[in-house]
């Protein structure tokens, strides 16, 4: 298990391959499609963003109504696919790493290797036990958007995988193929 605390530096990034796991503590940022949406549209009329994107993580995830005397909610990742159309353009704004689950489309791995980024997975399914990583949670924008609503994050040993490494090597595309050479045998 690599150790990893944010703001995550590209140099950081460039030894991290395909398949690694990772602790990741520290802050990152929540959005989903809407949000995404909305950043885009900020940075077409060329308005500040709500928080600096240099470096940052953004965690596709819309939680579930927090308990008394919880942080956050279950919090399970979101099908990253949705966001695929806006990625690359936050990538290009120093966007450094995204976490959630399923595939990447190739605008978004050629911005992943273009801007030095990574794509981080985490469990579907495992929601409960990822919301109990979060050890603080802020509403920062479009608080109208609910559960989709930007939040800055602190988290403590947030199990990851590494997807997409800064090169390109997909871990769903390198398990396929280690599947189907194991049948061959």
């Amino acid at each position: 298990m690599i150790e990893l605390t944010t703001p995550l530096s590209k140099e950081i990034l460039c030894q991290l391959k395909a398949g690694d796991e990772v602790s990741l503590s520290g802050v990152i940022y929540t959005g989903r499609d809407a949000a995404h949406k909305r950043l885009v549209e900020l940075l077409e009329r060329q308005q500040p963003l709500p928080f600096e994107m240099k470096d940052q993580v953004i965690y596709y995830v819309g939680p579930t109504p927090h308990k008394e005397g919880e942080v956050f909610g279950s919090g399970g990742p979101t099908t990253s696919g949705r966001m695929d159309t806006y990625a690359p353009i936050l990538m290009k704004e120093g966007l450094c790493a995204m976490i959630g689950k399923g595939y990447r489309s190739a605008s978004v791995k050629q911005a992943i290797k273009d801007y030095t980024g990574v794509y981080f997975g985490a469990l579907g399914g495992a929601g409960a036990y990822i919301g109990e990583c979060v050890v603080q949670s802020e509403v920062i924008a479009f608080s109208d958007l609910g559960a989709e609503a930007i939040r800055r994050l602190v988290v403590k040993e947030l199990p990851l995988t590494v997807v997409i490494d800064c090169f390109g090597n997909d871990l769903y595309e390198l398990g396929k193929k280690d599947y189907l050479e194991h049948f061959k045998k």
